[in-house]
């Protein structure tokens, strides 16, 4: 009997390519509505992904520039954002990272329970659920920054998520991009497999927290190389590989 019973997925960069082809040009076209002389290109947009939560960056980086924005203009920023955002995503604009969809299908068909857990917000994920015909059905339960007061790396979400799935951590793994999510993971007691961003400079120096570690979660003909973790044969994780990270019984 497999120990594994539920998989908790982060979002941005972890199921998704969602920063650079969604909320990036997302905030760009916002700005751009606005008339606002903003633009993010992908490097300096990498660099301001040290700063969690979108519109935290919006203001960090008009303060660093000098730019006074009233209130209503940030009102304004967030919503033709999740505006941009949401067209962009259920456009298809946004994919699926390597070994994603083949994954979930492969928990769905074994029983095992997936439950997203978010600091984004559900508009956002709505919209991704949206992209693909059968990507809402992958999952049981949705935990997003509308359920919680703190975002990762407060563990608030993923003991949300454990309370209302009925998960037992030690029966879980949660699977994140970035050392806020890891934070999270490991502060509420679950095991974390990473597939880290690029951009998430300081995540490397916690690989060893993680139980495993790889690029990307693999495909056929496109191995994740590994970082750490017991050995994954062919460069895919599967429910068999997952399987070695946990108990085998009980």
């Amino acid at each position: 009997m497999t120990w594994l019973k539920g998989v908790f997925w982060d979002v941005d960069g972890t199921l998704a390519n969602t920063e650079m082809e969604g909320h990036r040009p997302a905030f760009n076209r916002a700005f751009a509505d606005l008339g606002l002389a903003i633009n993010w290109e992908p490097e300096l947009y990498a660099d301001l992904l040290s700063i969690p939560g979108g519109m935290r960056r919006v203001q960090w980086y008009a303060s660093s520039r000098g730019i006074s924005l009233t209130e209503a203009q940030l009102n304004a920023i967030r919503d033709r954002k999740r505006v941009h955002y949401t067209a962009l995503a259920r456009s298809g604009a946004v994919s699926l990272r390597p070994g994603v969809h083949r994954l979930l299908k492969q928990f769905k068909k074994a029983g095992i329970r997936q439950w997203i857990v978010t600091s984004s917000g559900s508009a956002s994920v709505d919209a991704l659920l949206d992209s693909t015909p059968d990507l809402r059905t992958m999952f049981q339960g949705v935990v997003t920054s509308d359920d919680v007061e703190e975002g990762k790396p407060s563990p608030q979400g993923y003991r949300c998520a454990l309370d209302r799935s009925c998960l037992s951590v030690d029966r879980a793994i949660a699977i994140e991009d970035s050392e806020a999510g890891l934070g999270a993971a490991l502060a509420a007691g679950l095991p974390c497999l990473l597939t880290p961003s690029p951009w998430d400079h300081g995540l490397k120096e916690r690989f060893s927290e993680a139980i495993a570690v790889f690029d990307h979660l693999g495909e056929a003909g496109d191995a994740a190389p590994q970082f750490s973790g017991p050995p994954c044969r062919d460069g895919m994780v599967t429910l068999e590989y997952m399987q070695t990270l946990g108990p085998t019984s009980g």
